[in-house]
């Protein structure tokens, strides 16, 4: 079986189902019906979200399995999200290595605490 276009292969719309049938009872269901979210994906992005469910949404298990960097398998999310319809918050803002480890030297020499550390590394 072949899988389901989405997109107008002439005008690059989105399509629409009219009608469905089951090949069983030979019934056939005629109307207006909606692929859902998902099937505004492109074949890229599909499997980038198999891999993120199979990878249990781990970031540092996909850049293995998929051979990418943090910053990209980011930004295929963001993508993502918007082909979605749902809004993107703002970039999480990455800290540079000298300042993960002047806050990491902090916490050792007891200047702050374990949950201000998280907090700071977190980005909160």
């Amino acid at each position: 079986m072949n899988p389901v276009i989405t997109t107008c292969p002439v005008c690059g719309e989105q399509l629409t189902v009219t009608s469905l049938h089951c090949r069983k009872c030979d019934t056939t269901i005629e109307g207006f019906f909606e692929l859902g979210r998902l099937a505004r994906l492109s074949p890229e992005q599909v499997k980038y979200v198999e891999t993120f469910i199979r990878c249990e949404g781990k970031f540092n298990r996909m850049e293995r399995e998929l051979g990418i960097s943090y910053p990209t398998l980011r930004g295929r999310l963001t993508d993502i999200i918007r082909q979605l319809g749902f809004p993107v918050g703002p970039e999480p803002q990455l800290l540079s290595d000298e300042e993960r480890h002047r806050i990491l030297d902090d916490l050792t020499n007891g200047k702050i605490s374990p949950e201000e550390a998280m907090k700071m590394l977190e980005g909160d």
